[in-house]
């Protein structure tokens, strides 16, 4: 009997799991075969994530252009615009999750595979934070369309949107007035045609206290002062959702995506079920994901939410 025949389940995984740190080492140092089989790999997860995110915030673009998701949240006109939230998410997403340092972090720790790793990643809080700070303005989106107008226009769209002079802009760049005129023109008319032009409005803050006289706004602002929301939130819902913050982690990826997506979202069993078995997740021991049934989704969340609670009362 040969060397290889005689190893066992356990080595065989461990196996496993070093092509895997394997795989991802080398896709962060630019392989470009195991990069495309990372992005294989890493396809499912984003793709739902993005329909996920997309459908949770997509408001009135539903009702304004064409989107642009694997399974279309809506089917508009095909003379409509075509969204571009959902593929700029995508690939927000794909850069998140695979960049160098993340697929460098992999360890396999636990014998978890990368796909698993990544998984993980995707489904925690902090991950949808920084989507949400990138969708939502802190860190904003530069449209294709813009980017490909020249090396610099993606700057100029920023510096745009915060209000900069033409005279400043062209200095910081190394670039002369009529170019960046140019340029500015391009990115509004480009931006007009396209019906984005809200896109170069920044992101303001409304006083409420001085309404009624605009020169004291005026001389708040040179002062640098600005208003701070206020919300006379019930301090014992404030404790319980900040004791809800504190034991959230505590649950495994697939305890948090099932809590968010059944009673959060509302989203139907049937659903879930689809999602799980489409990311090849088991829920309960012993039971391959494309078995489980809509009863021991059910009960996996009553098992969830009773463990929530105990969290809860123990926090």
């Amino acid at each position: 009997m040969t060397k290889s025949a005689q190893l066992t389940s356990k080595e065989k995984e461990q196996q496993v799991n070093q092509q895997q740190v394997q795989l991802a080492h080398q896709a962060a140092e630019g392989d470009k075969f195991a990069r495309s089989q990372i992005n294989e790999l890493i396809h499912p997860i984003i793709n739902y994530q993005t329909g996920h995110f997309c459908r949770r915030f997509c408001r009135e673009n539903k009702y304004r252009y064409r989107c642009t998701l694997e399974k279309p949240y809506v089917n508009n006109s095909k003379e409509a615009l075509f969204c571009e939230w959902g593929n700029a998410s995508y690939a927000w997403m794909l850069d998140d999750l695979t960049s160098s340092r993340r697929l460098l972090q992999f360890k396999g720790t636990n014998g978890a595979g990368v796909n698993n790793y990544l998984y993980h990643i995707a489904n925690s809080l902090p991950f949808y934070e920084r989507w949400k700070d990138w969708r939502f303005g802190r860190k904003v989106h530069v449209p294709t369309y813009i980017q490909a107008l020249s090396a610099d226009a993606g700057k100029v769209f920023l510096a745009l949107r915060a209000r900069e002079e033409i005279p400043n802009i062209a200095q910081r760049l190394g670039q002369s007035e009529q170019q960046m005129e140019a340029l500015c023109q391009s990115i509004v008319v480009i931006l007009t045609q396209r019906n984005r032009l809200h896109l170069l409005d920044p992101v303001s803050t409304v006083s409420l206290s001085n309404v009624d006289s605009e020169q004291e706004s005026s001389q708040d602002a040179e002062r640098g002062e600005t208003d701070i929301p206020c919300y006379d939130e019930d301090p014992e819902l404030r404790e319980a959702k900040q004791k809800l913050h504190r034991v959230w982690d505590k649950l495994s990826p697939v305890e948090q995506y099932v809590m968010e997506a059944m009673l959060i979202e509302e989203q139907d069993a049937t659903d879930v079920l689809y999602a799980l078995r489409k990311l090849n997740i088991s829920i309960k021991p012993g039971v391959a994901a494309e078995d489980t049934s809509r009863q021991q989704l059910y009960y996996f969340r009553r098992k969830t939410l009773a463990r929530l609670a105990e969290l809860m009362a123990e926090a």
